[in-house]
């Protein structure tokens, strides 16, 4: 059997809250030098705010919104453990309550040959994770884009930073001709010009020019943020509902720390559960990414030891016979090199 090398998935993924002050802050308690930073209001409604090392501080994107890329005094530096704020409201708001999900990639970012146009590439290969920055020198297609990682991604996130246009997801359970809008509850859309029909390989993924150049076919700024699966440390899957409170397992082999999940063979808002807000059974409070509302109090799921578990029977989680994909990293895993089990809360 096999078990994972990664035994402080906490050095790679990490969840920190905060309550603001109106005012500059710097918050710490993250565990290491975060290079992807997405952030919340939790106790107001207002727009998630998600920042990158690789596009630069203050460059801000709403994954509630088609906005293109602006400038905001939202996340200015980048620290060894955590980040500083500027006066955005969104992250920063006197009396406030906030989140922040932190992802550790490698740094500003290399150039990356191994697509037909070169891509500016922050990879952390140990966790699966990388940031990827590219410009198409000419409106062809299709586009292929280095990713970094090595292996292929089960998982990636795209914008077009200069066209007000949707996030495009692609999800391995969903394949190679369809993609999730991660600003929309809509249901898969089908096109080629996604991904042009094929799938992501251990070096590059595939863009297009279909939908308003929303993956590729212009000389736009992109952005992608690609996963793929560790085990231990990450998953990326499928589940189908069951339409009851004793509803789902979705087994993970770990302690999430973090999960993602969307309704995918119909329309349904994006939710998101961490272990911090409350962070125990059966108090874990949701977010939606295609929303800006406040934090949620329903108790969707359960965080188990080996994965979670739903107790709703509504159609954004559990709706029977309906399918869904999920995204979750974890807080401890099953077993790690040491091979001690974690437990459940």
């Amino acid at each position: 059997m096999a078990y994972t090398t990664i035994n402080k998935p906490n050095l790679h993924f990490n969840t920190v809250l905060w309550t603001g002050t109106g005012s500059s802050m710097s918050i710490t308690g993250v565990g290491f030098q975060p290079d992807w930073v997405w952030y919340k209001g939790r106790s107001f409604a207002y727009n998630h705010g998600l920042f990158d090392v690789v596009r630069g501080t203050t460059n801000f994107l709403k994954s509630n919104s088609t906005d293109v890329e602006a400038s905001v005094s939202g996340v200015t530096a980048f620290n060894s453990d955590g980040f500083s704020l500027g006066t955005d409201a969104g992250g920063v708001g006197s009396g406030h309550t906030f989140v922040a999900w932190n992802w550790k990639a490698n740094g500003a970012g290399v150039s990356n040959t191994a697509g037909s146009i070169t891509s500016t590439v922050s990879a952390n290969t140990t966790a699966g994770f990388s940031i990827v920055k590219w410009t198409p020198p000419t409106a062809s297609t299709p586009q292929t884009i280095g990713h970094g990682l090595g292996v292929a991604p089960s998982m990636m996130i795209v914008k077009n930073r200069e066209v007000a246009i949707s996030w495009r997801v692609y999800h391995k359970s969903l394949g190679n001709t369809k993609a999730l809008d991660l600003n929309n509850t809509n249901t898969p859309v089908t096109d080629s010009g996604f991904w042009e029909n094929t799938t992501p390989t251990s070096t590059v993924f595939t863009t297009g020019n279909g939908n308003g150049y929303s993956t590729g076919g212009s000389t736009d700024d992109f952005i992608a943020y690609c996963f793929a699966e560790v085990k231990g440390f990450s998953k990326f899957g499928s589940y189908v509902g069951n339409g009851s409170t004793d509803g789902t397992f979705v087994y993970t082999g770990f302690k999430p720390a973090f999960v993602i999940f969307k309704r995918s063979s119909s329309t349904g808002n994006w939710q998101l559960y961490d272990n911090k807000r409350l962070g125990y059974n059966a108090n874990n409070n949701n977010f939606q990414s295609n929303l800006t509302n406040a934090e949620s109090t329903d108790s969707d799921i359960d965080i188990l030891s080996n994965g979670f578990k739903f107790r709703v029977s509504g159609t954004d989680a559990n709706g029977s016979g309906s399918t869904y994909i999920y995204m979750a990293f974890a807080e401890n895993p099953f077993v790690t090199s040491t091979q001690i089990p974690t437990t459940a809360r």
